[in-house]
């Protein structure tokens, strides 16, 4: 979980927490409450540890902070992706046709305007879908290289930001782009640069 957005869970439940190092330390739910010295709860990347002696409703507050991050966690994605693809000149389009629901929450699209002077289609976009969790769907039709090296920069970026990697399922090319593609579709491509 991204500390960042962890702690500002906390901040919105009105949670009192300490933080060491990569751990996040939940020692008052409210103000009264006395847990004895003892922690509510500890977070420490994705594991959650929590404290059943003390609190009998540990696992409620658990599903209460999960809501709360994930609720924070989508906008986090959302603001993260269009600044990153700024930065690498694209531009964002609102998604007017999308409905949110329970799995899908925002969905938007970063447009990019190729370079490439013998580019024919040298306007494309990617959509981006935010589930729930702040976890990210992307999809996209032929990108010009010059525009997909700088989506690629983005994406690197974003990589470091959510602290994961990406997993690119490949999907058919239409045959009218088949003479324009510089990049193998192998189906799946798990990137995994350092």
């Amino acid at each position: 979980m991204n500390q960042e957005i962890l702690i500002s869970a906390c901040e919105k439940l009105g949670w009192k927490y300490t933080v060491t190092g990569n751990e996040l330390t939940v020692f008052q739910l409210n103000a009264n409450e006395n847990l004895q010295g003892e922690y509510a709860m500890k977070i420490v990347g994705n594991k959650v540890t929590y404290n059943t002696y003390y609190l009998q409703n540990a696992k409620s507050k658990v599903q209460e902070l999960q809501n709360t991050f994930y609720d924070l966690n989508v906008k986090y994605a959302e603001e993260s992706i269009i600044r990153e693809f700024k930065k690498q000149g694209w531009t964002f389009k609102s998604n007017d046709k999308f409905k949110a629901n329970e799995n899908e929450k925002v969905s938007f699209y970063m447009v990019g305007r190729s370079k490439l002077k013998a580019e024919t289609e040298p306007i494309s976009q990617i959509r981006f879908t935010v589930l729930k969790d702040g976890s990210v769907k992307t999809d996209s039709d032929y990108i010009p290289k010059d525009i997909h090296e700088l989506a690629d920069k983005a994406m690197e970026s974003l990589e470091s930001i959510f602290g994961n990697k990406r997993e690119i399922n490949g999907k058919e090319i239409p045959l009218k782009y088949k003479h324009k593609t510089f990049c193998e579709n192998k189906k799946t491509i798990s990137i995994t640069k350092k």
